[in-house]
């Protein structure tokens, strides 16, 4: 009964579009890569979440963990917070959602600590036995993740960047598993990310202009499991992101940048089964999955049971356009890809920013596009920022 609720759990993302299950069709060959705790892959602040969810290469901002936490070395604010809230599977339930705290605090020229609060709700669920009877009513499952990084300027234009992850995942409760009575437990995790990036003056004729480029890898830590015999055993959602963007100052009150991000998850590729025409499984195709983690990640490039070009179907792309007036008010669209092999996801996004005195508003908005649902499909998501020198600014003065 327990794998049961942990898998309609996790196919809670999947069905509607975020992460596909894992499914084995030969001759269409879907095989997309699915992970524990994929909550760690959400874009948590609206502002990326408005251009495709590319960020690691993007002007950096109090959510600069979560994309790359080098970025912290060239933030513009002495102190930064960023706090999101995400409605998720609005459309199907109304007590699912998403909520980030984010900040920085900055140590002095060169260096910038930085922290975050990511917490997942999964509302409300009746845990019931074989024969559909109630036994624990209203359990309200829930995941956590708390952040530390540290951020470093090696030169004048690049810098380096960690992070340091806790994650907790208590989807039972502790409930045994029916028939097996595997015992089940919260999930606990200890992760970590390595990141730089690259920031340079690059003019375009009499405009003046920036480039930045991003390299983030992140979640490369232990797996996690639900049982004490890790009889539920799943690799974090590592991931390797790359990334550029360039900002061109149109004049005095234009401002436009165009970003793009490649991202690859440094997970194992299921393997393909090969069935008869009884459908007996006969063999299989692609690499062994029960390896360590530092051999997942390895075998992550070039495991995949259709060979180089599959690995290629792994790549997804997220596209992001930017445009500032005055610096105030702000206007963003995106695109976000993944093949149809690998989980389909396919969705427009757009967006708005404002930036007040103290306060800065961000809002995103989802469009799925290939006939795919979304969780984030008909909602609204908000980022609250604060100004904290304007707002020590004001308390000054008065």
């Amino acid at each position: 009964m327990i794998k049961k609720i942990l898998t309609t759990v996790t196919l809670l993302f999947f069905a509607v579009g975020l992460f596909a299950q894992t499914t084995t069709l030969i001759g269409q060959e879907l095989n997309a890569i699915t992970t524990g705790v994929p909550f760690l892959t959400i874009a948590p602040d609206a502002r990326s979440g408005a251009m495709g969810d590319a960020g690691v290469a993007s002007s950096p901002d109090a959510n600069s963990i979560h994309w790359n936490p080098a970025k912290y070395a060239f933030i513009d604010q002495d102190i930064s917070l960023n706090l999101s809230y995400i409605p998720w599977l609005r459309n199907l339930v109304k007590d699912i959602n998403f909520q980030n705290l984010s900040g920085s605090y900055r140590l002095d020229d060169n260096q910038v600590i930085g922290a975050s609060l990511m917490y997942f709700s999964l509302g409300s669920i009746d845990f019931t036995n074989e024969f559909g009877d109630i036994i624990v009513p209203g359990y309200k499952p829930n995941e956590f993740s708390i952040d530390i990084a540290y951020a470093l300027k090696l030169s004048e234009n690049l810098s380096g960047g960690i992070a340091f992850r806790y994650i907790h995942s208590n989807l039972t409760g502790g409930i045994p598993a029916g028939g097996s009575g595997t015992a089940t437990k919260p999930g606990n995790a200890v992760a970590g990310d390595i990141s730089l990036f690259y920031t340079k003056e690059l003019n375009l004729e009499s405009k003046k202009g920036l480039f930045n480029f991003g390299v983030d890898i992140s979640n490369l830590g232990s797996k996690i499991s639900y049982s004490e015999d890790n009889y539920y055993d799943e690799f974090l959602p590592a991931n390797l992101r790359i990334g550029a963007s360039y900002t061109l100052e149109l004049d005095d009150y234009n401002t436009i940048t165009a970003m793009l991000d490649i991202n690859k998850l440094l997970v194992p590729t299921p393997q393909l089964i090969v069935k008869d025409e009884e459908g007996n499984p006969v063999d299989t195709l692609g690499m062994d999955n029960d390896v360590s983690v530092p051999v997942g990640i390895l075998h992550s490039f070039y495991d995949a049971p259709g060979g180089f070009s599959e690995e290629m179907h792994e790549l997804m792309y997220s596209a992001g356009l930017e445009y500032w007036y005055m610096k105030q008010f702000a206007v963003r669209v995106g695109y976000f890809d993944e093949h149809a092999t690998k989980g389909n996801r396919k969705y427009f996004t757009m967006g708005v920013g404002i930036k007040l005195n103290v306060l800065n508003f961000d809002f995103a908005y989802v469009v799925p596009t290939a006939g795919r649902s979304n969780p984030l499909a008909n909602t609204l998501r908000f980022t609250l920022g604060f100004n904290m020198a304007n707002l020590k600014k004001s308390a000054t003065s008065k």
